[in-house]
């Protein structure tokens, strides 16, 4: 029991870290670029709105949907009696759970980057910043996922 959920730890703290990892190499290729650069994108224009709008309404709904829809699932798989099977969904609806929220931080910050005129993009910054909190919720630890699959009855 112990042991399956620290293996299920393994597999989705990857996909966790990477997550962070792309986060950390797309901010160091903006700051690259930016430093670089001396052109800037006007705020006011209307790529700047729209790109903005969009991440801005992907975090809103992709967050409490992807939670939502995971603990929704998760009712589900606790009632899969073979832990093979329930293992393998847990792992697949965790890792799509982290993409789902990863996918707005990463698109935040490249989005920071794309519309940096000489000031921080505080939306952005803001976007990135509920992003990264909404997955700190995601971090899978042995005794998260004992208790959400009910492994402590076992």
């Amino acid at each position: 029991m112990e042991r399956n959920s620290e293996r299920i730890v393994k597999q989705v703290n990857l996909a966790y870290y990477l997550i962070y990892t792309a986060t950390i190499l797309s901010t160091i290729i903006g700051y690259i670029i930016t430093m670089n650069s001396q052109s800037s994108v006007n705020i006011q224009s209307s790529l700047s709105i729209t790109l903005s709008s969009v991440i801005i309404l992907y975090i809103m709904i992709s967050i409490p949907t992807a939670l939502a829809l995971f603990h929704r699932n998760l009712k589900k798989w606790r009632e899969i009696e073979d832990q093979f099977l329930k293992y393998k969904k847990y792992i697949a609806g965790a890792k799509l759970r982290l993409f789902i929220v990863g996918l707005g931080l990463v698109a935040s910050v490249i989005a920071h980057f794309i519309l940096y005129a000489g000031t921080p993009n505080m939306s952005m910054i803001a976007c990135a910043g509920i992003s990264a909190v909404a997955l700190i919720f995601c971090k899978p630890n042995a005794a998260k996922i004992a208790s959400e699959l009910d492994l402590d009855e076992e």
